[in-house]
């Protein structure tokens, strides 16, 4: 059973995840006014949250050697203190130069915190434990997309920019306080030395991929740039990949992927998070230009998502020990794939309860498999490869967040093409989305009836020896 303690280190680790989340979609809402503050631009401020996510992709590799180098424990207290300081300086930025330095900072303490957060729950929580525990760290992935149109649009209605930032310091200060009195110093290894190659290689494609992302959700921005820094980035990951795998120290460790459900996790895992992360990109839009509604209405309707997954997380655990993850990876993914395509139906006169009836179960739908991958992840990962696993996966997860709204805006560009009407456009958007999720779909079929049931309990199944547990390796020296 999972007791207060982990169940404490947990919903901490959902805080600073949520915190990091929001803040890497919160500040679309702010960029009219933004943009008068520092007398700029509001294309111009689009940067400050294309760095955010460039930082998070470039760094969160590095997370995994530097855990092993200086401890897991002082690492997480370092990047919550850097991103609520860095989030003090981003409310105090008088200049765009100054505002994006700030979000270079702060999304240095996103890529640490999160991923060393998670590390430091999964080295202290028994197999069996981990659907009950992994439940409680996903949530906030699904939650920030959803209400930050909403708190964003609050906050810059009723006050100013500046508290989109300053939302952060009491949040971070309970999190510093909180995390000194949970967290103990753990065991550290002495790490071989850092894969320089891969740090320049890996991180190079990451960036230039990231980038390509950015310019592609760009509204005046051509396919020509856009097309050519993605064909760099990917020959570059090419690159990294092939010398990540014969390098006997590598940065990431991409031989953990030969563990069957890891690799389902990352990449089925890698679609379904595109296709969710771009929901609460298009529904908004969807809702205001095609149906001419309101904003208050637009994100009161997009609320409902969150009301789906809230709605399943209690059964999450029962139906994962009852069922199994191959039918509900099925069940998550055929789900989301018709919800997202359903949204082509919907139409200014479609009523509304139908309308947020779609949008629940879309939510249900994206809350049960975010949890099911997140969980079958780690089920048969061995303890000394968890560390290069959780760097893997934090990277993959990161990267196809950051590649949704590309996504979701290439989509939307091609039904555009093929029609003149507004509906029309989001209708094959949706459509060709919900293609996607079944591409995860054909992943899990694949995967054995037996796959993670290292981490479920059953009536009548032996419990597991302490020796089970997911632990971090064992260490030469203590921090």
């Amino acid at each position: 059973m999972v007791d207060t303690r982990q169940r404490a280190t947990a919903l901490l680790v959902a805080g600073c995840f949520f915190m990091e989340m929001l803040d890497g979609t919160i500040v679309a809402t702010a960029a009219p006014q933004m943009a008068a503050s520092l007398a700029t631009t509001p294309t111009s401020v689009g940067l400050v949250i294309t760095v955010y996510l460039l930082t998070l992709a470039v760094l969160i590799p590095l997370s995994g050697w530097l855990t092993a180098r200086y401890g897991a424990r002082r690492i997480f207290l370092s990047a919550i203190a850097l991103f609520t300081l860095a989030s003090v300086g981003c409310a105090l930025s008088g200049s765009l130069g100054m505002l994006v330095a700030m979000r270079v900072a702060q999304g240095a303490g996103g890529a640490m915190m999160v991923p060393v957060g998670r590390l430091l729950v999964l080295g202290t929580t028994a197999r069996t434990d981990l659907p009950r525990i992994m439940a409680y760290i996903v949530w906030p992935g699904l939650l920030a997309p959803v209400v930050a149109p909403l708190l964003g649009g609050v906050l810059t209605t009723y006050a100013t920019w500046h508290w989109i930032f300053l939302v952060n310091i009491p949040l971070g200060a309970l999190a510093f306080a909180f995390a000194r009195r949970l967290v103990t110093a753990g065991p550290t290894t002495a790490p071989p030395p850092l894969d320089l190659p891969g740090v320049l290689l890996g991180c190079t494609g990451l960036a230039a991929l990231t980038w390509a992302a950015h310019l592609v959700a760009e509204p005046d921005s051509g396919w020509v740039t856009p097309a050519a820094l993605a064909a760099l980035a990917l020959l570059v990951l090419a690159a990294a990949g092939r010398h990540l795998l014969r390098t006997a120290h590598p940065l990431v460790n991409l031989r953990t992927l030969d563990v069957v459900t890891f690799r389902a996790s990352v990449s089925g895992g890698s679609l379904f998070w595109i296709v969710v992360g771009s929901m609460p990109f298009l529904l908004p839009l969807l809702f205001q230009e095609a149906f001419g509604w309101s904003a208050v209405k637009s994100g009161a309707v997009v609320l409902f998502v969150f009301v789906g997954n809230i709605g399943i997380k209690p059964a999450t655990t029962p139906l994962l020990n009852r069922f199994g993850f191959r039918p509900l990876l099925l069940v998550s993914t055929v789900g989301l794939a018709l919800a997202v395509a359903g949204c082509a139906l919907l139409g200014a006169t479609t009523p509304l309860p139908a309308t947020a009836a779609l949008v629940m179960l879309g939510g249900a739908a994206r809350s049960l498999g975010l949890t099911c991958y997140s969980t079958i992840a780690f089920s048969d990962m061995a303890p000394e490869r968890l560390r290069d696993a959780n760097a893997l996966s934090a990277t993959a997860n990161q990267l196809a967040g950051g590649l949704a709204v590309a996504v979701a805006t290439v989509a939307l560009r091609l039904g555009g093409a093929l029609f003149d009407t507004p509906s029309g456009a989001y209708a094959t958007a949706f459509c060709l989305l919900g293609a996607v999720c079944l591409a995860p779909a054909a992943g899990a079929l694949r995967l054995r009836g037996d796959a993670g049931d290292a981490v479920r309990t059953r009536p009548g199944r032996p419990s597991r020896p302490a020796s089970s547990n997911v632990t971090v390796s064992d260490s030469r020296k203590s921090e």
